[in-house]
């Protein structure tokens, strides 16, 4: 009788791009356990993406909604999952609460960051260190490996899996039957406008691209459905407009069409990335050195200005120089280079 495979949970991100992003880490700790099962505990909006990473064995929903303590709710979770017998958790957020339900549960080893003070709770508590480890991916991948580990550690890029069968499933619910190529716009960004590439740029840059026979779409959330439909008006009505319209996992796989995609830095950008798609990022309040998009191809395009990156929400100085001075010729000489 062979032995029982090791167990891990994983409690996740709350951020579509970070969730993305946790991937590398999957792969990490398929690497260092080959038979290991990994599942992840996170929100439910985040199952669809679970889904396509073949590393996961399965997403477990997250009832509690982000910010929501309710200690004895974390409880009754962490009891569930105690029959489950997990070998190891490892806790990617730093809060306090969101080491709870691993403790609960009574799984023997609990490896994250000591964050809040998170002794006892955390068994296996690492102390960060930020000069080091300076990307994202490399703080979650580190948590996957010996704490002794060289850092900052190797890692792999995410690699969303899509099949036919989800291709061909978004092609006939939303009847698309045309073979030219797709060009992505992902014009949101949850954090802020300080994130966001100006619509009339966007729409110049749809223009363009549909005079050279291009189809353009334009994805988001409910959220950024306003600055699409403004692309869209400003373009002349020319694209096909997603946002607000399709769940996330409809999103994924319409965006595994696209031939090209020009994003903000939001999730939609490393979903693009992980779905191997030629990729312009464009950055302004954010750095580009934090939270690239894990992709070799992917061109960042951010102007460095000095008052870059500030990391707000709204420009402080009120005229985010930092992203509406990046033209979209740039842009689009960059789509050109691309030979999509």
């Amino acid at each position: 009788m062979s032995a029982q495979a090791y167990k891990i949970l994983v409690v996740g991100p709350s951020w579509v791009g970070d969730m993305v992003m946790a991937q590398s880490l999957f792969i990490a700790l398929k690497q260092q356990h080959p038979a290991c099962l990994i599942d992840v505990l996170a929100p439910a909006w985040s199952l669809p993406l679970l889904e396509r990473m073949p590393e996961v064995r399965r997403g477990i929903a997250m009832p509690l909604g982000h910010g929501q303590f309710d200690l004895p709710g974390r409880f009754k979770i962490g009891k569930q999952l105690k029959a489950q017998h997990y070998d190891q958790a490892i806790v990617l957020p730093n809060s306090w609460k969101s080491a709870l339900i691993p403790f609960f549960a009574g799984i023997p080893k609990r490896t994250g960051y000591l964050g809040e003070l998170r002794w006892g709770l955390l068994n296996d508590a690492r102390r960060l260190d930020k000069s080091r480890l300076t990307m994202t991916v490399q703080r979650f991948v580190a948590l996957g490996l010996p704490s002794d580990t060289k850092q900052p550690p190797l890692y792999q890029f995410p690699k969303l899996s899509i099949n036919a069968e989800q291709q061909q499933q978004v092609r006939e619910k939303f009847h698309i039957n045309s073979d030219s190529k797709i060009l992505a716009l992902c014009p949101g960004a949850e954090y802020g406008p300080a994130k966001r590439w100006p619509a009339e740029h966007y729409a110049a840059v749809a223009r363009q691209k549909q005079q050279q026979g291009w189809q353009v779409w334009l994805f988001g959330s409910d959220k950024d459905k306003a600055v699409a439909d403004q692309i869209n008006q400003l373009s002349g009505g020319i694209c096909r407009n997603f946002a607000g319209a399709t769940t996330l996992a409809e999103a994924v796989d319409l965006l595994s069409l696209s031939a090209a995609v020009v994003s903000n830095d939001s999730g939609l950008m490393h979903v693009a990335a992980a779905l191997d798609k030629k990729l312009i990022a464009v950055y302004g309040s954010s750095d580009p050195g934090f939270t690239p998009p894990l992709h070799q191809a992917a061109e960042i395009i951010s102007l460095n200005l000095a008052c870059s990156p500030c990391f707000k929400r709204d420009c402080p100085l009120g005229h985010t120089h930092c992203l509406t001075d990046i033209a979209p010729e740039r842009v689009l000489a960059a789509l050109a280079a691309s030979n999509t």
